[in-house]
């Protein structure tokens, strides 16, 4: 079973002044994941933890991980204006197929950029030129796999670039003056293992020794990326930070360390891995439906967590109000006139009563952040549970003029 970082007594207070649904987050526990994840790797002095903005954009979250000395990763310039609005010197462009516009926001932004594909070298320096400092992105192809286990198929993603093209574009940025280099990449999501990120940095590390010979050029560091995953389902067992941070060491010292590129600084971008477990979705049992099954409608929807209906992905549920009650099985479903808008199907569940107050486990991260407003259904807020027990809130729900200000003045009058 996994156990909601709030009370009943709190949620019941905090509920009564925040109507639900929203997006609560834990920062006690974002505070100390963030030191774990430091201590994991502070081996490394040049050692910096770039938080994935696309799992939660939110100023106060943002800042929280700022605290604990995070910079971020950002996929698009909106996300680096943000993370320029809170004050980020730390900003990582990890972009694919990116605009014009972008590039040179992001030159401007003195983000440092890291390339999908090797055709965007010669678009960057046409569009921007191209900076002291590089990273590009590789993809080896093929499957990538631990043991007997297939972890992911890499030849079937979109992003990064083949090995050919990753040692053409270290020469080319090389000769064309670029002075700093960095090496990225992400074979596989969501890995539920201690193995993925010492096995991944195994591989970048004799990648390294390898651009060397191959290019002379040596690299300043080298981003894993994310991939750490979290134990969703209460099967899954819990990633260990610390046993993975001494992993990745092991290897450096292994490979890195007698070849003489000890300094090279590695980089890590665990938006799932930081977030995801502080994160709850709170929602309220507003309907029970019999037909072929006995279907519990609650007033959250895929708006609000896209996981489970785009991916069939798992969120385990907590019956907070009556955690104690006669286990059903049941569908757990949301508003929206969609037949995949469901957080659970055939789940077991403590019975839900109408008014009940339930807590989807796991949303801090990839939840608020994919929502949307199909049917005109709006987004939730975002409330933050504060180390001293209290909660505020840090982003108001959508109200109807949120949804129709796009609209005013193209068929639609105020």
């Amino acid at each position: 079973m996994k156990t909601p970082f709030v009370s009943k007594d709190q949620l019941d207070q905090i509920t009564k002044e925040f109507p639900t649904p929203f997006h609560l987050y834990d920062e006690k526990g974002i505070r100390e994941t963030a030191r774990a994840v430091n201590k994991a790797f502070a081996w490394n002095p040049g050692f910096k933890e770039y938080f994935a903005v696309k799992a939660t954009p939110n100023p106060s979250i943002l800042k929280i991980l700022q605290e604990e000395g995070c910079g971020v990763d950002c996929a698009t310039d909106v996300e680096v204006m943000l993370a320029k609005k809170l004050g980020f010197k730390d900003i990582s462009f990890t972009s694919n197929d990116t605009r014009a516009e972008e590039f040179v926001y992001a030159r401007e932004a003195e983000a440092m950029i890291n390339l999908d594909a090797y055709e965007h070298i010669a678009f960057l320096d046409e569009v921007a030129g191209l900076p002291e400092t590089v990273s590009l992105r590789y993809n080896p192809g093929g499957v990538f796999s631990l043991g007997t286990d297939i972890m992911d198929h890499p030849e079937e993603s979109k992003f990064g670039m083949t090995k050919a093209q990753l040692l053409q574009g270290y020469k080319e940025l090389k000769a064309k003056g670029v002075k700093n280099f960095g090496l990225h990449a992400f074979l596989a999501s969501n890995t539920v293992t201690n193995d993925y990120y010492p096995t991944l940095a195994g591989q970048l590390f004799e990648l390294a020794l390898e651009i060397r010979e191959e290019t002379g050029v040596e690299l300043s560091f080298i981003n894993l990326s994310g991939g750490i995953g979290v134990d969703y389902s209460p099967a899954d067992k819990q990633n260990d930070i610390a046993v993975i941070g001494q992993g990745v060491h092991e290897k450096f010292d292994q490979i890195l360390v007698p070849n003489g590129l000890g300094k090279i600084k590695i980089f890590t971008e665990l938006g799932r891995f930081m977030l995801a477990p502080h994160g709850h979705l709170v929602t309220k049992v507003l309907h029970l439906k019999d037909t072929y099954r006995h279907y519990v409608g609650v007033d959250a929807s895929a708006v609000n967590l896209l996981r489970p209906a785009m991916y069939d992905a798992y969120h385990h549920i907590t019956n907070i109000s009556n955690p104690g009650g006669k286990v059903q099985v049941v569908d757990v479903t949301g508003s929206l006139c969609e037949n995949n808008d469901k957080f659970a199907k055939n789940r077991e569940l403590p019975e839900a009563r109408v008014g009940d107050i339930l807590v989807i486990h796991d949303t801090g991260a990839h939840g608020f952040s994919m929502g949307y407003q199909y049917n005109g259904r709006l987004r939730s807020a975002e409330i933050l549970l504060q180390e001293d027990g209290t909660a505020k809130m840090i982003r108001r729900a959508e109200r109807p003029e949120d949804y129709f200000a796009t609209l005013y003045g193209f068929g639609l009058d105020e």
